[in-house]
């Protein structure tokens, strides 16, 4: 004959009677029986798990999610209560689900992911905050408001305001308060600057070009400086373009063969 579930005398009406029906679980071999009868539980007790659950409303996530993983949580209480222990159900059940809500919050809701200790900053800031917030209306509390009210240092008060902003990410493309023209985060990020790049190779080739002939030196300033074309070069120094020609040939292949040497070395 299958066990009742009822409910019975209790602060909360979400509590059910079921110490017999566990008793029973616990005795009974895997099976078709014993399934039905954890559902049966179960069943009675999703009411309690969707009142923990309500109590995580308005943190960004919606409250049909928030009541599976709730449910999730109390099948493993489920699973893993014993009644041997002499402990009541609700005891064990209640840290379990909450426990699992708060883990889905760690592990599913912060874009940006913070050791667990920075975490719970950020929510005894929050608590803190709001509790102050009915005493000091028209301003927000202080830091030192807030961390006398919840016994942290002022350096943890920041380590969680800071928190308060990691839950979620602003995206890139999305319109900065207060701009126009659409202007996005996207717009104000920075790019690697090509120039970047140059200043390396400039200080690799200047001891190398310091060490050329002062007529060699002096070629690859007007051509490469001066924007110099070889003819008129070749005329500045009275000599002809072919020979401008080679000398540039002859010091670039020089300078370079050295810099990759001095690199390779």
């Amino acid at each position: 004959m299958a066990t009742k579930v009822s409910a019975k005398h209790h602060p909360h009406d979400d509590a059910p009677d079921t110490a017999e029906a566990f008793r029973e679980l616990a005795e009974l071999p895997p099976g078709p029986q014993r399934e039905t009868l954890r559902g049966r539980i179960v069943e009675a007790w999703l009411p309690m798990a969707d009142r923990l659950a309500g109590r995580f409303r308005s943190r960004g996530e919606s409250f049909d999610d928030l009541r599976q993983v709730a449910a999730l949580g109390l099948v493993k209480a489920v699973d893993r209560y014993d009644p041997a222990r002499g402990n009541a159900f609700e005891s064990y059940a209640v840290p379990t689900i909450t426990g699992e809500i708060k883990r889905h919050f760690r592990d599913h809701m912060w874009t940006l992911h913070v050791p667990r200790r920075v975490q719970d900053l950020r929510n005894r800031v929050r608590f803190a905050s709001q509790d102050l917030s009915q005493t000091t209306p028209g301003r927000r509390p202080t830091v030192a408001e807030i961390a006398a009210h919840a016994n942290l240092s002022e350096e943890d008060v920041l380590v969680g305001l800071e928190a308060l902003e990691s839950f979620t990410a602003l995206s890139l493309d999305a319109e900065l308060p207060g701009s126009e023209d659409g202007y996005s985060l996207s717009d104000a990020l920075g790019s690697a600057d090509p120039a970047l790049d140059t200043v390396v190779d400039r200080e690799a080739v200047k001891p190398r070009l310091a060490a050329l002939p002062e007529r060699e030196r002096a070629i690859l300033y007007m051509r490469f400086f001066g924007d110099m074309t070889q003819s008129r070069i070749a005329e500045q120094l009275g000599i002809s373009q072919m020979h401008v020609s080679r000398l540039i040939s002859r010091c670039c292949g020089r300078v370079r063969e050295q810099v990759m040497r001095d690199a390779a070395a």
